[in-house]
């Protein structure tokens, strides 16, 4: 039979059949031991085939994974040399982002943003929070949206606290897949319990000590809402590791980068100090952000730019 993965917790996963009957399934241990730089097999979003081991119970083994359209995966926190795939096959991604309570540093979107880019996956950007933004704050979104929105993201403000633009959040997730992503605190699961009542998503606040997230979420799951909209809740993320991604292939993933391609004297320039460069000129010229352009160099040197 065929399923959706709904819930992926250690080695055990809650699987939605063709059938609508939600089942627990294990996976074959030849799986576990086919990529061993990844720490986890099977993410949220996969479909698998499985076989009915127990009726009563509902327990089953999953016999194979289903061919990926995309996935968002990034560097394992525990393990560097290993990989955590954080789901698969979404339709849209909705980065969560604060600039207070916790403050989300635009490196962070950036890399966000490129994993997204290597799959093309659709990303908006939503800055939640919008009742703690003073007015320089306001003026900071407003600058960030215009960035953003330039290069074809598209941006919300909203505030679960107040509900304010979530009309517009639920429209733009209906009908899709759509993960919900970002550092913990920023309001992942609140928003998705405004945007559906009743899902009840557990919620804490962030500390008052460090003004850090404390993780609420600590797995990933995803939600079916009917008329084919799944939410994917997903544990929050301290830092982006960027992983699959080449040092030659990460300008593509920059899209006002992208344009340019070919412009520069050398067909192999990384755009960090080669002579006629068109990327640096467009950077000298405003026509590409500088703090773009500093994210793109720290990713080219693999910092950890979690800031």
């Amino acid at each position: 039979m065929k399923g959706l993965v709904l819930r992926s917790v250690g080695s055990s996963y809650d699987i939605l059949g063709e059938d609508a009957t939600r089942y627990k399934g294990r996976l074959k241990g030849k799986f576990k031991i086919e990529d061993k730089k990844l720490t986890n097999p099977i993410a949220v979003g996969d479909t698998v085939i499985f076989t009915l081991e127990n009726k009563a119970t509902n327990d089953v083994m999953i016999e194979q994974i289903g061919t990926r359209t995309n996935y968002i995966i990034r560097k394992s926190v525990h393990k560097s040399e290993h990989s955590h795939l954080i789901a698969c096959n979404i339709d849209e991604a909705f980065l969560v982002v604060t600039l207070a309570a916790p403050e989300t540093s635009t490196g962070f979107i950036d890399r966000f943003l490129a994993a997204a880019e290597s799959f093309r996956i659709p990303v908006s950007i939503v800055f939640n929070k919008s009742d703690l933004y003073d007015e320089n704050l306001l003026k900071y979104k407003e600058d960030l949206s215009k960035l953003y929105e330039g290069i074809g993201y598209k941006t919300f403000l909203v505030s679960a606290e107040k509900a304010e633009g979530i009309a517009q959040l639920k429209t733009a997730a209906s009908g899709k897949k759509v993960l919900f992503s970002g550092h913990s605190g920023v309001g992942k699961s609140t928003l998705m319990n405004k945007i559906f009542p009743g899902l009840n998503q557990k919620t804490l606040e962030i500390s008052g000590f460090s003004q850090k997230g404390v993780h609420s979420t600590t797995f990933a799951e995803m939600f079916d809402m009917g008329n084919n909209t799944f939410l994917i809740d997903t544990p929050g993320i301290k830092e982006f590791g960027l992983m699959e991604i080449e040092k030659e292939e990460l300008k593509y993933y920059f899209p006002e980068m992208r344009e340019l391609i070919g412009s520069c004297k050398y067909h192999n320039c990384l755009h960090r100090n080669e002579p006629s460069c068109a990327i640096r000129q467009a950077v000298e010229n405003n026509m590409i952000a500088a703090s773009r352009y500093k994210n793109y160099l720290s990713m080219l040197e693999n910092e950890d730019n979690r800031r």
